[in-house]
């Protein structure tokens, strides 16, 4: 098994201490045409995976194909072969492929839990067929709180080598583990954990205040009110006073303990979560500029272009058009 890099970074070194448990895989096999819905992964079904959890963290990795997912919000997002999708909150969701199919709930087609042997998903027509891994963990770290909404409710990380093929080759030993009976070994049980922690890794590596231990400011009594503030209404014209109302603090300690933990004026902050945000909708969401625009608190397009060019370098439509066409 190839181990991930040691951690160095303020962020891997606090990634590397997260705790997590629980995790299984199963596969699914999906052809053309095809779509379902999934509840949210909480109560009864979370306890069947593991008894202590309330609520779990779903990754799927798309091995053969390509699909489209969709969370609470109805936005749809493209996963191509080698993307993993994460719903870090296990946050109810739609998957299909390319063609249109009418949407099945994912409990029609499997044996109810609990199950002896982990299902093999099978669903759709005679069309392509998409392949699947899924991944179910659970957590008590904040950083999975829904409340909190540090992660959107869906999002799908593309992978470069050599991390494409760490994954690859992580899925197939798990796979190959567990034979289809569950994974045995403490080498194929940790393998979802450090899947999950890479692509938490990369997801995250963009974010604002990533250098500055960005996963500490999250376990901060003073900064976590006024981060999960930012992080559930970005689109809003938040100002420090508002911030530091929401978090019982101070202005000055709210403006003093970003630019301590983050390296960041809580504004700055702000803006720089914007175009997080944004990157992430223009690489994988259907939504158009406008749209995104509207998403992350600008007035107009011209407006978040403008932004979005200053911090990125490139207008949104280039960015988009060089991610899609690398």
């Amino acid at each position: 098994m190839t181990e991930t890099p040691a951690a160095t970074t303020p962020l891997e070194q606090a990634l590397s201490r997260l705790q997590l448990g629980g995790a299984i895989f199963f596969r699914s096999e999906f052809t053309e045409a095809w779509s379902f819905s999934s509840p949210a992964a909480e109560g009864e079904f979370a306890h069947t995976v593991e008894p202590d959890a309330d609520r779990l963290i779903m990754f799927h990795i798309v091995a053969k194909g390509s699909c489209w997912v969709a969370g609470p919000d109805g936005e749809r997002h493209r996963a191509d072969e080698g993307d993993v999708i994460v719903l870090p909150y296990g946050d109810e969701y739609e998957m299909g492929g390319t063609a249109s199919a009418t949407s099945v709930p994912i409990f029609s087609l499997l044996a109810p839990p609990p199950w002896t042997t982990l299902p093999v998903l099978r669903h759709g027509g005679d069309g392509d067929r998409t392949d699947v891994v899924c991944g179910y963990l659970h957590s008590e770290d904040p950083l999975f709180d829904p409340r909190m909404r540090a992660f959107p409710s869906v999002f799908v990380v593309r992978l470069d080598e050599p991390a494409a093929q760490w994954v690859r080759a992580s899925i197939e030993y798990a796979l190959a583990s567990s034979s289809g009976t569950g994974a045995s070994d403490a080498a194929s049980k940790r393998l979802p954990e450090l899947l999950l922690i890479e692509m938490l890794r990369l997801h995250l590596a963009s974010a604002p205040g990533a250098e500055h231990g960005w996963i500490n400011a999250v376990h901060d009594p003073a900064l976590a009110p006024a981060l999960a503030c930012l992080h559930a209404r970005p689109e809003h014209p938040w100002t420090v006073s508002e911030l530091a109302h929401e978090a019982a603090v101070s202005r000055s300690l709210l403006d003093q303990r970003f630019r301590d933990v983050l390296g960041l004026s809580p504004i700055r902050y702000l803006t720089e979560w914007r175009m997080h945000i944004a990157t992430e909708l223009l690489a994988s969401a259907d939504l158009t500029v406008a749209q995104i625009a509207s998403r992350t608190g600008y007035d107009s397009q011209e407006a978040f272009s403008r932004a979005f060019k200053r911090r990125m370098g490139k207008a949104p439509t280039s960015w988009r058009a060089d991610r899609a066409n690398p």
